[in-house]
Order: C-alpha cells, then sequence, then structure tokens
C-alpha cells in the first residue's frame, strides 16, 4: 500500500444514466480502502440510473471538477457514449485532466468517447475490440494493443469485461499496490488462487 504521509486527493467516479455497474467496483473499493476518497461526478447534481437500475446521487457536478484538486478521474462505460453526445463533455473534462498531468482510467464505452475527442491518437490504448474503437472514425487505430487493459503515461484503458486488469492498472499507476502484493491481488480478484491470500493477508493489503 501507498506509505505517502500527506492526505490523498479524491479519485473522481464520473456516473451517467446508462452507466455499467461492474466495470469499476473493485478500483473504487481498493482505492476507498487505501485511503482514497471516492466522490462521483455527475452531469448535474440530478441522480443518475445505471444500466443496472442503481440510482445514485452525484456528490457533485462535472463543472464544478478541477483536474489539480483530483488524483484520478474514472471513466465507466454507458449505453450513452455510443447513443448520443450527452457524454461528450466527460471526454472533454477527460482532455483537460490529461493535459493538466492528472491520470484519466476509461473502460469500456468511455473508451470511445475519447476515440472521439482525438485523445486516443497518439497513444497506447484499448477497448472492447478493435473495430469498436475503428467505427469512431479516430486516427489512432495503429495504437490499438489486443490486450486486458493499457496504461499510456497517465492514460488508462480497458474493455468491458476486464474490470479487474482495469483495477490492477489504477492501483499500480497510483502506488496503492505493486510488485508482489500487486501479482497476487490480480491472482485473487481476477483467477481465485487461493494462496494469494496469504501474499495479501501478510502485506495488509486485505
Amino acid at each position: 500500500m501507498s506509505t505517502t504521509a500527506t492526505p490523498h486527493k479524491p479519485v473522481y467516479l464520473a456516473v451517467y444514466d446508462t452507466l455499467a455497474d461492474w466495470e469499476t467496483g473493485h478500483a473504487t473499493a481498493h482505492l476507498a480502502r487505501a485511503g482514497y476518497e471516492i466522490r462521483t461526478v455527475g452531469p448535474s447534481t440530478r441522480p443518475v440510473t445505471s444500466i443496472g437500475g442503481l440510482r445514485i446521487q452525484p456528490d457533485t457536478a462535472l463543472a464544478d471538477v478541477r483536474p489539480e484538486d483530483a488524483a484520478l478521474l474514472i471513466l465507466p462505460g454507458a449505453d450513452l457514449w455510443d447513443t448520443s453526445d450527452d457524454l461528450a463533455p466527460f471526454a472533454r473534462t477527460a482532455g483537460e485532466f490529461l493535459a493538466a498531468g492528472t491520470p484519466v482510467a476509461a473502460i469500456c464505452g468511455a473508451t470511445a468517447g475519447l476515440a472521439r475527442a482525438g485523445l486516443l491518437d497518439d497513444r497506447a490504448h484499448t477497448s472492447a475490440v478493435s473495430f469498436y474503437l475503428a467505427a469512431t472514425g479516430y486516427a489512432g487505430v495503429d495504437g490499438y494493443v489486443d490486450t486486458d487493459a493499457v496504461t499510456d503515461g497517465d492514460l488508462i484503458t480497458a474493455g468491458p469485461t476486464e474490470p479487474v486488469a482495469f483495477a490492477r492498472q489504477i492501483l499500480r499507476l497510483l502506488g496503492v499496490y505493486d510488485g508482489e502484493v500487486l501479482d497476487a491481488w490480480y491472482r485473487l480478484f481476477h483467477d481465485s488462487d487461493a494462496e494469494a491470500y496469504a501474499v495479501l493477508d501478510k502485506a495488509g493489503a486485505l
């Protein structure tokens, strides 16, 4: 776990109608256990409803979020990324975060939103499948990596079936776990490897 003595800046989790419930839980749960405050940020402070029917009251509105006040912005997938321009402001904010050197983690449909905004043109990245992003008409096709999750500088991307790999990249980038502990964490939650439990228990990471 991180041993920094200074308080962590909060992690902002974007929430919007049709967001994919399953994609960010591993990341936010273990960030919270490591001392990060998780703040939900919506298009406004009006409640939103996830694809699984969960009603979420955002802590703050997107317009009030500044990259210098955050440790990370997490963008989950949602049907709205592909069916409207409603979430384009979140992609623009992601661009502001990256320009300021504040990390962004995008999974599933959020990667298409970043592609449309030009944020994947010059970065290694992944998503659900290469032709999903290619359909956006973005210029970054050659940077697509066919793997579970990718970190390029301050940007993390992943596909919808890889919430554990997505979380692993986030935990590594923020220094929550590393080395043997991070490997054990992944083996426990991705592979149900019982032997990894002992490593995490010894490290105080459970």
